[in-house]
């Protein structure tokens, strides 16, 4: 296979590359291939697996986990990791159930407030992260704490227990449902409606890693945060931005959650941000930042929510799920260094 240039001395820009090549220094290819296999593997061994009510059954856990593991894509990519975006989704589901069920607001009211609340609190985490020059995880791990307390100290004081529920009854219950937590039919089976805000999310994203300025940006605060200071990328609020859309996406899953099944509990959403990240990770995103893409995480949702329901539709127990968590972050790291490796020699 050859590389094409444009004569000595001449910008690598202007190089041309073969389809196979262009395609093996993709970020995303490790997670494609991982997806078949993967698909593959369990459809091969359930036929209700590869059935379509199989299929809506899977795509429905790899929704949420997707949009959350796209936002936190971003976020890796500018350098940075956000500890609290699992635990953020149900403090923003706790203010919106609380909201409606306890002081009379409608759902979209309710909606509206926890979403500030998310979003000041990505702007928080950013403002401390760009200000201070923390670690974003050190950062992030003491707003963790901090809203795993609120959330079980709050709803233990206006409930008595753990869970506040009755959203159903509240107003705007069955439009809100409808929006962000509804199905619907194709092929004689029921999607969610989450699914289409998952592809959404991860259109929008790729489009702004790919096709604009903010998307250059993020790459270069996340690749080399002086350097992009340097030659005048905005770093401080590119970083902000990208802790503030996690947030939102917080925001989304957790309404999406919230409104799904009527009640949340206090510990709801904890842990989960080891998952978005490892789904990044799967997608082709380095720990180091600067390199990886939306669809990458997408698909690393993919395969965690076809392994999530092969294994129950196999029998197997489901511990055996946090096992191929494991498994998968580690193949997935060593993958992706040698694709980095590889797209490093490409460019020189």
């Amino acid at each position: 296979m050859t590389v094409k240039t444009a004569g000595p001395g001449a910008d690598e820009r202007l190089a041309s590359t073969g389809l196979a090549r262009r395609l093996l220094i993709r970020p995303e290819l490790g997670a494609v291939v991982g997806a078949v296999v993967v698909f593959a593997f369990f459809a091969g061994q359930s036929e209700t697996f590869r059935s379509v009510d199989g299929v809506a059954n899977w795509l429905d856990p790899a929704s949420t986990l997707g949009i959350m593991a796209v936002a936190v894509a971003l976020l890796m990519i500018g350098g940075e990791f956000d500890l609290s975006a699992g635990v953020l989704t149900g403090t923003t589901g706790l203010i919106t159930v609380i909201l409606a069920t306890r002081y009379g607001f409608s759902i979209w009211t309710a909606m509206l407030v926890a979403l500030a609340v998310a979003l000041l609190v990505g702007f928080i985490n950013g403002l401390i992260v760009v200000r201070t020059a923390l670690p974003s995880f050190i950062v992030t791990l003491g707003a963790f704490l901090m809203l795993q307390g609120i959330n079980l100290g709050v709803t233990k004081a206006l409930t008595g227990t753990v869970q506040v529920s009755g959203l159903r009854r509240a107003e705007g219950y069955e439009q809100a449902r409808a929006v962000l937590a509804g199905t619907f039919s194709l092929g004689g089976a029921d999607f969610r409606v989450a699914i289409l805000w998952w592809l959404g999310v991860t259109a929008l994203a790729t489009w702004v890693l790919t096709r604009t300025r903010p998307g250059n940006w993020i790459f270069a605060v996340g690749g080399d945060d002086r350097a992009a200071r340097a030659v005048g990328v905005p770093a401080e609020r590119t970083k902000i931005a990208l802790f503030m859309t996690t947030a939102g996406a917080a925001w989304l899953v957790g309404s999406i959650l919230a409104l799904r099944f009527t009640s949340v509990q206090a510990n709801a959403g904890l842990g989960q941000e080891f998952v978005y990240i490892i789904a990044a990770v799967i997608g082709g995103c380095l720990l180091t930042g600067g390199y990886g893409s939306a669809i990458g995480a997408a698909v690393g949702a993919l395969i965690f929510g076809m392994a999530d329901k092969g294994i129950v539709f196999l029998g197997w127990d489901a511990d055996w799920f946090r096992f191929f968590l494991g498994a998968m972050l580690l193949l997935a790291t060593l993958a992706n260094r040698l694709v980095r490796r590889y797209a490093e020699e490409v460019r020189h």
